[in-house]
């Protein structure tokens, strides 16, 4: 599979704007899988917009994605703020590169001590879809801090952990050595995407990065825009599963 991170500059675009910038950054790449940063279809930190821009996952911005990914032969993952009746969801969306919905993962810890405890439900558990011969997990930002989220994940059969956020400028550990953890103890790939730039008073990290199943960053960011790309394997996850089983022995614990 060939995965790209795009690490979006979180502030001053319309919906249009954020589509027209995501299809410049597939033109050409002939990516298998895109990841979106945390709200990347709102923005993380606009205040009351995002309730108005609150949809559902087939809703106007999640048809102009499937669209973007069946123009470009893409599957698109992106964070977005669902609306499911009276509820604001924080939620992220897997779209394949036939534009069907494959997956929608509704946030079930907010981020502490930030508008999110006020501002959305809550949702469930680990999310999983099927995309061509691999499974895919969904979190998304603070739930990838825990091992458990890594742990029912990889236990779900999943190769994949897509995680997008909107990491603080005062959180990099968690970019450079929590992401880095939950792919080693479960040996399987991880996709951390991140916003760039400010957003009306808040600062983000960046370092958007995918790592590999033993844990070391293939590729990763700064805190500039931009897309960084990397080839993975399946092949690669069986053989750290089985040279390192945690997901066997830690059973016998």
């Amino acid at each position: 599979m060939k995965l790209g991170i795009y690490q979006c500059r979180a502030a001053g675009r319309s919906r249009a704007e954020r589509l027209d910038r995501l299809e410049q950054e597939l033109e050409g790449r002939a990516l298998d899988l895109l990841v979106c940063p945390e709200l990347f279809a709102s923005g993380y930190n606009v205040g009351a917009d995002l309730e108005r821009l609150a949809e559902a996952p087939d809703g106007p911005f999640g048809q102009a994605v499937a669209a973007l990914a069946r123009r470009q032969g893409c599957a698109i993952a992106f964070g977005y703020p669902e609306r499911a009746e009276d509820v604001i969801y924080n939620a992220a969306v897997l779209y394949d590169a036939q534009g069907r919905l494959l997956a929608n993962h509704r946030k079930r810890l907010p981020s502490p001590g930030s508008f999110e405890v006020e501002a959305f439900g809550t949702g469930e558990a680990v999310t999983f879809a099927e995309l061509g011969a691999w499974r895919v997990a969904m979190v998304i930002c603070y739930e990838v801090e825990f091992p458990e989220s890594g742990r029912q994940a990889a236990q779900g059969g999943a190769q994949l952990l897509l995680v997008p956020t909107a990491l603080g400028a005062d959180w990099g550990m968690v970019a450079e050595r929590v992401v880095g953890a939950r792919a080693y103890e479960n040996g399987i790939y991880l996709a951390y995407a991140d916003h760039a730039g400010e957003e009306n008073g808040a600062r983000y990290f960046g370092g958007s990065r995918i790592v590999g199943p033993d844990g070391r960053d293939i590729a990763a960011m700064g805190d500039e825009e931009g897309v960084i790309l990397a080839d993975i394997a399946l092949d690669e996850v069986a053989r750290m599963q089985k040279r390192l089983p945690f997901l066997q022995d830690c059973a016998k614990l």
